[in-house]
């Protein structure tokens, strides 16, 4: 599976987001949706993005008990997503019935990825905050590897995580990154950083770009110069 740039499209109205896509007249980039613009726009957001020829990395980190997680990644599973979520901290039985209730009659189904640790968060955060004490790389790939005995096809992580994760899980699992930035990007609130052309480099296989894309006065510069280098 290619290498590829994900735009987080963390929008507030569906206005704001079309304003956005239709900057970028020659490409189709994937795109995706997080909670706040789901819950503004509902799935309709979901089926026009999906119309006007974009993938769609339905990002809303399902974490509940089993038999809700797979009802509801049933209903995701009718929205044409390529790629959806849920928190690996829902426990193996947890991410077993997401991927029970993602699959289609036809056998078909999304990408699904488990969340590790958020970017938002760092190891002096989890053990005071969460009572967690192992250290981030230990925990990081012990989820992982809980998604992969789940049966997911990989993990959302940090790229400072990236390696470690494909070293214990093989290459053909999948590692969804954010907290990538330019080196001359504000970090906000991600605190586990790296830049494209450093996450290529550990191997990650999707980077998800947010803010240095979305708030740039050419989005679609930016956007390339990620392509350039991630991908290329």
């Amino acid at each position: 599976m290619g290498k590829d740039v994900i735009i987080a499209c963390d929008f507030a109205s569906a206005e704001e987001t079309f304003a956005f896509l239709d900057r970028f007249e020659n490409e189709k980039p994937f795109v995706k949706i997080g909670m706040e613009l789901f819950y503004a726009e509902g799935p309709e957001i979901v089926r026009e993005i999906k119309r006007r020829g974009h993938k769609v990395f339905l990002d809303l980190k399902l974490h509940d008990i089993p038999n809700t997680v797979k009802n509801s990644m049933g209903v995701l599973s009718k929205l044409d997503i390529d790629m959806t979520n849920v928190h690996a901290t829902g426990t193996i039985a947890m991410m077993q019935a997401a991927i029970e209730g993602l699959t289609r009659p036809d056998g078909t189904r999304p990408l699904l990825v488990a969340v590790t640790q958020l970017t938002s968060t760092d190891e002096a955060t989890m053990k005071k905050d969460l009572l967690i004490e192992r250290s981030m790389e230990v925990v990081v790939t012990h989820y992982a590897m809980n998604a992969k005995r789940a049966g997911l096809d990989g993990v959302v992580c940090s790229p400072k995580e990236a390696s470690f994760v494909h070293d214990l899980c093989g290459k053909a699992f999948l590692t969804v990154t954010p907290g990538v930035r330019f080196p001359e990007d504000d970090a906000g609130d991600q605190k586990r950083v790296m830049t494209p052309a450093e996450a290529k480099a550990i191997g990650s296989d999707y980077i998800v770009v947010g803010r240095p894309i979305t708030q740039a006065e050419d989005p679609v510069a930016v956007y390339r110069r990620c392509v350039k280098d991630f991908v290329d």
